[in-house]
């Protein structure tokens, strides 16, 4: 990561340490532990209002538009695919190592399997085929190349529009979330664990990476092996150590994370394994049944080393509870939440005794000694608060942002450094979730998915101002 980038992102995440560090205080009060999350309507941006359009409902002052839909032809003849999820903005960056304050790029995942009905980014027949090198179309499926995959975006902050747009990654299945480097890509990771056969060339459920090119750029299709092959949903880096955090889409799925042997370096190797909580073997922490894990009480982690990694059988998550590691309830977004007093968070979907969600923080040396601290911070169960969190976000002014994949309506959820939750926008057209909640990295727009429509929306307004 170049100076300026790296400054940047040390900045945005000190000022989310601070904030949560509010919401953490509050949280061992138990302000939180006693509610299990509270709705105060009286917080955020205000009232959302009635979209007269019957699309997005905001608060008064916001505007929101529809950016690089599916089905449009982007700049390098190909066609924005459907099924637009995961997503992450980063700095422009000029050809004097400047930052440019108008533009911000974007790196969108589009989750597509091969049942799915949506549009394919080489047309209906692959008659758009000829427009990319098929050496980086990671599987080419016997002719039928796997539609997933990422594009990127050069968006313009001034006058609000996409000025150019491409496929960055290509032949990948169902890619559903990912995450940021502090070096300045995107990992994208397969929310898939097919395997080759009639249908596909090559096994699926890997990570890539995705470097943030300014000019259109397709992506080496190389998985990350040392990341294991499962049903990765979601990633956040450490900046301090290099250490890759991940989350499993999976009832019964772990946390993970990746020691590089050489930080920022993803393909030379390292350790995959999986958290555990010390005292607390094959611990169940989706609390269905009982509450077994309660918000604002730490616990001391650990971390088991996972073997066979490639995982054939699809077994991973099986062999590490049996070793004893943590069973979440779908662990989705996930994003980095500090610098200073660095953190992870990410969310549980259907964690909870009603199933409604969960979102956790994770440490790293959270405990002293070595040992990470693992921290339940909201388990409303009641869906009118928080429903089915998936994806999530920082502002730049601390508060986070939550995605709700749940049944209709869906909301964008904002929780304050305090604590309290309030509901940031409504998908007033349809019960299509939201996916990939981010801001430009000058605070002024927030991006979001409309997953169902293969939309990316850009939303202005009076955000405040990040200092």
């Amino acid at each position: 990561m170049d100076p300026i980038s790296r400054r940047y992102f040390l900045m945005r995440s000190s000022a989310v340490a601070m904030g949560f560090a509010g919401l953490q205080s509050t949280l061992s009060r138990g302000a939180i532990a006693g509610m299990m999350g509270r709705m105060d309507a009286g917080t955020g941006f205000g009232p959302m209002l009635p979209d007269p359009d019957g699309i997005l409902d905001l608060p008064n002052g916001f505007l929101y538009r529809i950016v690089s839909p599916m089905g449009a032809t982007m700049d390098d003849g190909l066609i924005v695919p459907g099924k637009h999820d995961g997503m992450a903005s980063f700095p422009y960056m000029k050809d004097d190592g400047s930052v440019d304050p108008d533009r911000c790029m974007l790196v969108r995942n589009h989750e597509i399997s091969p049942g799915h009905k949506t549009i394919s980014p080489f047309g209906s027949q692959s008659q758009r085929l000829g427009l990319i090198d098929q050496a980086k179309i990671y599987d080419m499926g016997h002719g039928r190349p796997s539609r997933g995959g990422c594009t990127t975006l050069v968006y313009n902050l001034k006058d609000q529009r996409v000025e150019r747009h491409w496929l960055s990654l290509a032949g990948t299945e169902h890619n559903c979330a990912g995450g940021t480097t502090p070096w300045g890509s995107w990992i994208s990771c397969e929310e898939s664990v097919l395997v080759k056969g009639d249908r596909h060339e090559r096994d699926h459920g890997w990570c890539f990476e995705v470097p943030v090119t300014q000019e259109p750029k397709i992506a080496e299709p190389k998985p990350i092996q040392g990341m294991g092959r499962m049903n990765h949903e979601a990633l956040c880096v450490d900046p301090k150590s290099g250490i890759v955090y991940m989350t499993e889409d999976r009832h019964d799925g772990l946390l993970y994370r990746y020691v590089p042997k050489v930080p920022s370096k993803m393909h030379e190797g390292g350790r995959l394994q999986a958290l555990v909580v010390l005292g607390r073997r094959s611990l169940d922490t989706r609390n269905w049944d009982a509450p077994l894990a309660k918000p604002g009480e730490p616990m001391a982690c650990g971390w088991v080393t996972m073997d066979g990694i490639d995982a054939p059988l699809d077994d991973l998550r099986l062999r590490g509870f049996e070793k004893g590691a943590a069973r979440f309830a779908r662990g989705e977004g996930m994003w980095w939440g500090g610098e200073d007093s660095g953190a992870a968070f990410f969310a549980c979907t259907n964690g909870g005794k009603e199933g409604a969600g969960q979102i956790w923080r994770l440490t790293p040396d959270g405990m002293g000694a070595g040992m990470d601290a693992l921290e339940l911070f909201i388990e409303p169960n009641d869906p009118s608060v928080l429903e089915n969190a998936d994806n999530i976000t920082f502002s730049p002014w601390g508060d986070m942002f939550v995605c709700e994949d749940g049944f209709e309506p869906q909301f964008l959820v904002g929780v304050k450094p305090d604590g309290t939750i309030y509901k940031f926008a409504k998908n007033a057209l349809d019960g299509s979730e939201f996916a990939g909640v981010c801001f430009s990295p000058d605070g002024s727009t927030m991006f979001v998915n409309h997953q169902q429509r293969g939309w990316t929306l850009a939303v202005t307004g009076p955000w405040q101002v990040f200092p």
